[in-house]
């Protein structure tokens, strides 16, 4: 038999079916075994939960994600180093073949030059002549890894970064001695990123090209040191009369601790804050091992003597203005000496070249002077001011040589005004609550709480005018009138006008110029100002503004007008202030034309020590008055006041500075009378008798005879004068 061939058909189904077959089961084992596992008991949860692996694909992908990233920010890296290192490559740090900093010009009101704050007293040392010590000193304080890092510290950046980041500002410097050589020469102080990111730049170029020893030696010759010097020399010779060479492991630890805030840490002007960071200076070059246990011992125990600071005066025409600049552009605007000296400012003020020659040249003459000690001379300062703008036309803090930043007479003294302070904290006040200038005063024996004013004459004439008590200078009617109109009035006024007044002032004796802390012909002439312009007080104020080198504008004086008192009654005390100028104690000050102006004068403590001058004796003398044009204030008197030293003399001396000064300052200004407000009312004659019998018919005009007060007045708190001079007028 011939077997039967399975068709083509057939051998397709039969391939079929077995296919099928091994789908289905390969399906059914599937589900058997996720059967099984949902059958499986759940895990002991003591055993903690088993977290599902992550499908490889997943991981696949997630890896690919992870490494294409990796590999941008590697190649963003690389680009922004690479452009980071470009970047530093085209700073220009030529200047420190010539590190020098910029002069400072100072401009009048004019627009024209009138000082340069100069760079020429940087003289330069080798390193090798700096001592061992001094070098080591400003490393311990400044930069202790100077040596290991290359021109930036990332531990220091970091810890500074950590700071400002937790402040919200930038605060921390973080900065090496590098980056501190950088800011000096290229940068401004602003503390901002932008800043710090360049500095960082610099620092790095700077590394690279100079060696270490190199950037220390150019630190050292060009870091601020405070008194207008930069550079070790300088500052040794400043501070110690001596070369750099001579000096001692404790002068230079001083000297190290002096470029982190040369005004502050000072010696001239605070010797324990000094010593202070001297001794932190020596406690971090002990810790750093650059001196032994015993050298850190002696160091610490050596006084610091400074040489007399009289031996160079400051050159320029205008010194005692410029020193004020300097010291406004700190106090109102933030800028640090070192940035006033050496970036190149441009500093616009309100000086003007005539009045200011005017007082200098007076200033100088010594025979408008009375005559000094031989070893002490009689000083004194001066402030004249524009009082409609507040703008300080000229200024003169000293009698004798000009030393950079001295004891500024006319800004920084505290001294008791005497009757000069009469009409802020009496007449002013009175005025306001409706007495007149012909308003009865009260002219006796006074008591008050055992207050006993007397008057400079000794006399007393039962009662007086206001006219008649401010011309003359009468104490017991000052007294008396601030007891009537109360002692917090008088505060008050004082205080609108610009007189910073404490709890410790509230007493009877400010009436004649007693008070806690004193005050400053700056303060003085502000004060009268207000009088002069009609009751409006304007801030006195040197700097009109200030800009940089290139003439971008970094700051300008905003005018801030205060309202003391009403026009009419500045206008009243400005006639009773002229009486006082033609027919009272100011009349040395008479210039022939309209002024006004008050006499001022403290006699010596009443102590032991002057017990046999008695009352020719005297502390303080003052004239402070105006113009239409000018308000000025001068002070009078010894530096240090002791049975030696004191002034036979009181107000007519200031007074006749005024005339002197004024009448050159003035020369060319046409006279004109002051300005009579709107609000003001004539008050009536009162020796019209034809005025005095209406009066009396119609019952009005009368005025009481002022009475003598109670044993206590009508204030509890009459004070004895806080001051250390007895304010008494002559």
């Amino acid at each position: 038999m011939t077997s039967k061939q399975p068709s083509l058909l057939a051998l397709l189904r039969k391939r079929l079916r077995r296919k099928w077959a091994g789908k289905n089961a390969a399906r059914n084992t599937s589900v058997s075994k996720q059967t099984n596992r949902m059958e499986q008991p759940a895990p002991d949860q003591s055993r903690g939960l088993q977290q599902p692996k992550r499908p490889k694909r997943a991981r696949r992908r997630f890896g690919r994600i992870a490494l294409w990233f990796a590999g941008i920010m590697a190649v963003a890296c690389g680009i922004a180093a690479f452009a980071a290192a470009q970047w530093v490559r085209s700073l220009d740090i030529s200047k420190l073949e010539n590190p020098l900093p910029e002069p400072t010009l100072i401009y009048d009101r004019n627009g024209k030059p009138a000082s340069q704050l100069s760079s020429s007293r940087i003289v330069p040392v080798s390193l090798d002549q700096i001592p061992l010590d001094l070098r080591n000193a400003v490393i311990a304080v400044e930069d202790r890894r100077f040596y290991e890092h290359s021109g930036i510290d990332l531990w220091s950046t970091a810890r500074a970064l950590v700071r400002d980041v937790m402040s919200g500002e930038m605060k921390e410097g973080g900065s090496t001695l590098t980056q501190q050589l950088a800011k000096n020469l290229f940068l401004q102080s602003d503390k901002t990123l932008s800043r710090k990111l360049k500095e960082a730049g610099y620092a790095l170029k700077i590394n690279t090209v100079y060696s270490k020893d190199e950037i220390l030696e150019l630190y050292l010759n060009s870091i601020y040191f405070g008194e207008g010097r930069w550079g070790v020399e300088g500052a040794a010779q400043e501070y110690f009369a001596k070369p750099v060479q001579e000096l001692s492991l404790a002068e230079s630890a001083l000297l190290a601790g002096l470029p982190k805030a040369p005004t502050a840490y000072s010696p001239a002007k605070n010797m324990q804050k000094a010593l202070d960071r001297r001794n932190l200076v020596l406690s971090l070059m002990k810790e750093q091992n650059f001196i032994t246990e015993a050298a850190y011992e002696q160091a610490v125990a050596q006084p610091i003597v400074l040489k007399q600071h009289n031996e160079e005066s400051l050159k320029g025409k205008y010194p005692s203005y410029v020193d004020y600049v300097i010291q406004e552009a700190a106090d109102l605007y933030g800028f640090t000496e070192e940035q006033v000296l050496t970036t190149g400012l441009r500093i616009y003020t309100d000086l003007d070249p005539q009045v200011q020659e005017a007082a200098q040249d007076v200033y100088a003459s010594d025979a408008l002077f009375p005559e000094s000690k031989p070893d002490q001379l009689i000083q004194s300062g001066v402030v004249i001011m524009d009082h409609k703008t507040g703008g300080i036309r000229a200024l003169v803090g000293a009698r004798g040589p000009q030393v950079y930043r001295g004891f500024n007479h006319a800004t920084q003294l505290k001294r008791q005004p005497g009757s000069s302070f009469k009409p802020l904290a009496v007449y002013g006040p009175a005025l306001e609550q409706g007495y007149t200038p012909s308003s009865p005063l009260y002219d006796g024996d006074l008591d008050i709480a055992g207050y006993r004013p007397k008057d400079w004459d000794g006399q007393t004439r039962g009662q007086v005018t206001m006219r008649e008590a401010i011309m003359r200078s009468w104490n017991i009617p000052a007294v008396w009138l601030l007891n009537e109109i109360g002692i917090d009035a008088g505060m008050d006024f004082a205080r609108r006008a610009g007189i910073a007044l404490g709890p410790a002032d509230r007493s009877l004796s400010i009436a004649l110029g007693g008070l806690s802390e004193g005050v400053s012909p700056l303060q003085m002439a502000q004060a009268f100002g207000a009088i002069a312009n009609l009751g409006v007080r304007q801030q006195a104020h040197a700097i009109v503004k200030v800009t940089t080198k290139e003439g971008y504008p970094l700051v300008e004086a905003q005018a801030q007008p205060a309202a003391v008192t009403k026009p009419a009654t500045a206008y009243t005390l400005t006639l009773l202030l002229q009486d006082a100028v033609k027919s009272g104690t100011g009349q040395a000050a008479a210039l022939g034309r309209p002024t006004a102006g008050k006499t001022g004068t403290t006699q010596l403590p009443d102590t032991k020590e002057f017990a046999d001058i008695g009352a020719n004796g005297i502390k303080d003398a003052w004239f402070v008055g105006f113009t239409p044009e000018l308000t000025a204030a001068i002070w009078l008197g010894y530096d240090q006041t002791d049975k030696n030293h004191y002034l036979m003399t009181g107000g007519a001396v200031p007074a006749a500075l005024f005339k002197e000064i004024m009448s050159r300052a003035l020369r060319d200004v046409p006279v004109t009378p002051f300005t009579v407000p709107a609000d003001y009312v004539p008050e009536p004659d009162p020796q019209s008798t034809w005025l005095q019998s209406v009066q009396e018919k119609l019952g009005i005009g009368k005025q009481e005879t002022p009475s003598k007060p109670g044993p206590k007045g009508k204030e509890n708190d009459p004070g004895k004068g806080k001051g250390k001079g007895k304010p008494k007028e002559h």
